[in-house]
């Protein structure tokens, strides 16, 4: 059976600047990986390919077998760090455009989500705190039922009550016939849920390790081994 998500060496730059080079992993069906690094590491780069929205310089990345393109966006949830919602809708209207855009979209799983995270369909997302969009928005992403999904920076400056309930809310509606890939640097709060993590670090992969595995090797945990990666 193939990877949810293959990369090949792939590499990507714009202009004269390196943003990846020589990336190769396996994501596979069932787990939860952590895209790790700082800021401007290419952990977004990696996400952008992996989603389509831009194309590698160098190498290939497949979804299920099938090259990165119109057939592999259908298997993809893409969460961006930038809403995708516009600014006049409603809870309600958000929740009605995906089901209507997205022929995978679970409207009863969007319900059952919506209820969880606290939110009211008649709210206007201007009004929400960014906590509360944050919690939206992971709605929308998981409310589809997709091979692969893809959260960039899902808890990237909200309070740490939203964080926690992102979290339990991932936990709870991920479903584990797919895959999972969250990136973020902030990785204290959110180690607990990783199976593996990649640490990627100007543009290069330099790490890729099943959790247990790493705290075994190593004897330290994500956030020790990430911050003595990452202070060199």
């Amino acid at each position: 059976m193939d990877p949810v998500l293959e990369m090949q060496a792939v590499g990507k730059r714009y202009g004269s600047k390196s943003a990846l080079e020589n990336i190769s992993f396996k994501a596979e069906a069932g787990r939860i990986i952590g895209l790790l690094g700082s800021n401007g590491s290419g952990k977004t780069t990696i996400m952008n390919i992996a989603s389509g929205i831009v194309s590698p310089n160098s190498g290939q990345a497949r979804i299920c077998g099938e090259p990165v393109g119109v057939q592999s966006k259908a298997m993809t949830s893409f969460m961006p760090d930038k809403p995708l919602t516009e600014s006049w809708m409603r809870i309600r209207d958000a929740i009605a455009f995906y089901h209507d855009f997205y022929a995978d979209f679970d409207m009863v799983k969007a319900q059952d989500m919506i209820a969880f995270m606290g939110l009211q369909g008649r709210d206007k997302i201007t009004s929400l705190s960014k906590g509360m969009n944050e919690r939206l928005q992971l709605t929308l992403a998981l409310s589809r039922n997709a091979k692969l999904y893809l959260l960039d920076e899902p808890i990237g400056g909200v309070d740490p009550v939203a964080r926690e309930k992102i979290l339990d809310a991932i936990l709870q509606y991920y479903n584990e016939n797919s895959c999972l890939i969250i990136s973020t640097h902030l990785v204290t709060d959110i180690e607990r849920i990783f199976d593996e993590v990649i640490f990627v670090k100007n543009g290069q992969l330099a790490l890729h390790e099943e959790v247990d595995q790493l705290r075994m090797t190593h004897g330290k945990s994500v956030v020790d081994l990430f911050k003595e990666v990452y202070a060199q």
